[in-house]
């Protein structure tokens, strides 16, 4: 798959989609202003006081995350300069993430969920919304015993570089 996406730098270590990616978003300030941006809160004080990051931390990941092609800043107000953040189809494509980790949360950090997600399609009543990984082909839910990595890095297998 190709992508519009500044390519990651060499990164130490196997090839990998997990590291490039976390390379970008991996950070805790990233992905809770992700967060904020999927619950609407698109200025910088609403990101910074819901996240509870320092201001200059924030600053320097929403800076990165533009860079990176997950969000951009759109402009509210000119004198003064002011910008809203908003995210890009890249920055979107991470809602299965956040769901992941909220889910993996829920289930083992947090003794109560503090956010629910509902699916409330127009003129159905709302119900509960619980994301789970399926086949392209088949439709069938992903099992992890019944998952296969085919590894496609030159010079690597799955117990790590071929030849040593």
């Amino acid at each position: 798959m190709t992508s519009d996406l500044p390519l990651a730098p060499s990164l130490p270590g196997r090839p990998c989609s997990i590291a490039a990616a976390l390379h970008v978003v991996g950070e805790k300030w990233a992905l809770l202003a992700v967060r904020e941006l999927f619950y609407g809160n698109h200025r910088f004080d609403r990101i910074a006081r819901n996240t509870g990051a320092p201001r200059d931390r924030l600053t320097a990941r929403l800076r990165a995350l533009e860079e990176a092609g997950v969000v951009e800043r759109r402009p509210y107000s000119e004198r003064p300069p002011r910008y809203e953040y908003h995210l890009t189809e890249a920055g979107r494509d991470l809602a299965p993430l956040t769901q992941a980790l909220l889910a993996w949360g829920d289930r083992w950090v947090l003794p109560e969920a503090p956010v629910v997600f509902e699916h409330a399609p127009e003129g159905h009543p709302p119900h509960p919304y619980d994301p789970r990984w399926v086949c392209r082909t088949c439709g069938e839910p992903g099992r992890t015993a019944e998952l296969r990595a085919e590894i496609r890095s030159p010079g690597w297998t799955a117990e790590g570089p071929s030849g040593q």
